[in-house]
């Protein structure tokens, strides 16, 4: 019998080149969300805001946020936008409907994505092809194995589009059920698992993801979102918890076979 390979990604955040040839021998994509760049942390000329703003206001902006001055950074924001003048959802979603059209365009066929928390999910279905299924708080079966889908993040400072609060997260997660691949943008609440080296911090991760993976046991656990993580791969229990990769930085998908 002939095997099944599937390839996943997740944080690609603009990379639709690579996204592109993502999907090359495997039977399936899979992507985990955070499509849209709204500011590239490595290279601040690239992304929504630099576009906007120019580079020395992204540096500044980042300057603050990676030294967790979320007030200071939110009112810094708020001058830039009342200099420029314009609408701010407008010129948002404007920005993101043009990201999303390339890069949905560049999913193959068949495709299965969730939300990431810089996602805006009112839009996906507009763009979303045929051969691509989008998924969140629901289930989906891929060459014999379920595959359970929790799309979006928690609640944090940051407040980036896509955040929800722990119950409405942990709703979605109980939705699913048992599953034998657990997929979702965000990792399970384990230390090494939320630590971001580079970042110097702990992100928010999902207390109901891990209560869920000690609870039903599936196979896998897959996730992004840290994009640095202390460790990318780790066992809890019975499942193989595996954070697939920053993909916009890295450009290749993470492979599953069986």
């Amino acid at each position: 019998m002939r095997g099944m390979r599937v390839n996943v990604v997740s944080d690609v955040h603009g990379n639709a080149k690579d996204l592109a040839i993502a999907g090359d021998g495997a039977d399936a994509l899979i992507c985990l969300g955070d499509l849209v760049l709204f500011l590239d942390y490595a290279d601040h000329s690239r992304g929504i805001f630099p576009d906007l703003f120019g580079v020395e206001n992204a540096d500044r902006i980042v300057e603050l946020r990676s030294a967790r001055r979320f007030d200071e950074a939110r009112e810094f924001g708020r001058g830039l936008w009342a200099e420029l003048g314009i609408d701010k959802e407008t010129a948002i979603e404007a920005a993101v409907r043009r990201q999303y059209a390339e890069l949905f365009a560049a999913f193959p066929t068949p495709t299965y994505a969730t939300y990431g928390n810089v996602d805006m999910p009112a839009l996906w279905h507009e763009y979303a092809r045929p051969g691509t299924t989008v998924l969140d708080g629901e289930r989906v079966e891929i060459g014999g194995r379920v595959f359970g889908f929790v799309g979006g993040g928690l609640r944090t400072p940051m407040r980036t589009p896509y955040e929800i609060s722990d119950e409405e997260y942990a709703a979605k997660v109980e939705a699913i059920g048992e599953v034998d691949v657990l997929c979702s943008h965000i990792p399970p609440d384990v230390p090494e698992l939320t630590y971001d080296t580079v970042a110097r911090r702990f992100e928010r991760g999902s207390r109901a993801l891990l209560d869920a993976i000690r609870r039903t046991r599936p196979r896998y656990s897959l996730f992004g979102h840290v994009h640095q993580p202390l460790v990318r791969r780790m066992r809890v229990g019975a499942t193989e918890c595996v954070n697939v990769g920053h993909f916009a930085a890295r450009g290749r998908p993470w492979s599953l076979s069986w």
